[in-house]
């Protein structure tokens, strides 16, 4: 670095020229943008998303987006396109090539492909008369705004604008679409994301695993069920069914004398804190710290007050909550 510059004002004036192109490229957006997801929504095959270079790697990014958010999508590389990969486009699909030129070779097979057999393309390049932009179905012009790296050679902010460009396509056909978080899981069920997103149904223990007596249950019968259920707690239910109380460590310690001779309606807790079966585990996490609980009966809110399944705080340590 020179002696008026450190790495920092560096980072910060290529992230200010980055943030400038995004600015340029939003005002740029018109008609167009709305074609393009007109076009991707009447697609009844999926959207083959392809690029070269650094391009490719946005594309990437971009088809892994759109299939993960409810638009089937696939990254197809142009030149192994032209080595027989062209066969996995098909009529119902919709191509979204990429190319900051326009005028990349080794996309001129796919542009072709895609002309031959009527397949629609959506061109996205920085020069409205380039061959991509003028074969395509619906051209979006990126703005020519100065690339960050300060000699115009390395992609820096057009690469940044097109990956904003594919996240603004995806986010309109989510909303479109009225994509929720529940049908995210199901296309991301692993990892941080699919844990945050799990609902308590999912991880809930019920049916013979749940821990349930009577009110009128001798405590040495409570003891037994406590034992082989192995949650350290037991829930109560009155004469209709519904959870009216639960019976943990402290309720035991706090009846220590002549513990068994009471019943359990004698002992419990009343009104245990519940949860819904749709709530969010992330959700009953929290309230189990709040309250500094271990484990939480769930119970539907409409419902008649019976309980349907446990969720313990090891259930959600095991898929990365807590």
């Amino acid at each position: 670095m020179t002696d008026t510059t450190s790495y920092l004002d560096t980072a910060r004036r290529v992230i200010a020229i980055e943030a400038q192109a995004l600015t340029e490229l939003g005002a740029a957006l018109g008609p167009e943008f709305d074609a393009a997801v007109d076009l991707m929504l009447s697609a009844t095959g999926r959207v083959i998303v392809s690029g070269m270079g650094k391009s490719g790697h946005i594309a990437r990014k971009i088809a892994a987006t759109l299939a993960s958010t409810g638009t089937p999508a696939h990254f197809v590389h142009p030149a192994e396109a032209s080595h027989g990969d062209l066969g996995m486009m098909a009529q119902g699909d919709v191509a979204l090539v990429l190319s900051n030129s326009g005028e990349t070779p080794e996309l001129a097979d796919v542009i072709a492909y895609t002309r031959r057999f009527a397949i629609p393309m959506i061109g996205v390049a920085s020069n409205a008369t380039s061959t991509l932009i003028r074969q395509s179905d619906v051209g979006l012009i990126l703005p020519r705004a100065a690339e960050a790296c300060g000699t115009g050679v390395v992609p820096t902010s057009s690469t940044t604008m097109t990956l904003a460009l594919g996240d603004a396509l995806a986010v309109a056909l989510m909303e479109h679409r009225r994509f929720t978080p529940e049908h995210f899981r199901e296309f991301h069920p692993g990892g941080k994301l699919g844990a945050q997103l799990s609902r308590v149904r999912d991880l809930m223990h019920d049916g013979a695993a749940l821990p349930l007596v009577t009110g009128a249950t001798a405590m040495p019968e409570v003891l037994i069920e406590i034992s082989q259920k192995g949650f350290g707690v037991v829930g109560v239910t009155d004469a209709g069914g519904a959870l009216c109380g639960i019976i943990t460590d402290g309720d035991l310690r706090r009846h220590m004398q002549g513990l068994l001779e009471h019943s359990a309606a004698e002992v419990m807790t009343r009104a245990p804190t519940t949860i819904a079966p749709g709530a969010l585990a992330e959700e009953a996490v929290a309230v189990m710290n709040a309250r500094k609980i271990t484990c939480l009966f769930v119970v539907a809110p409409e419902g008649d007050g019976a309980p349907l399944g446990l969720l313990h705080i090891h259930d959600c340590l095991r898929v990365g909550l807590g």
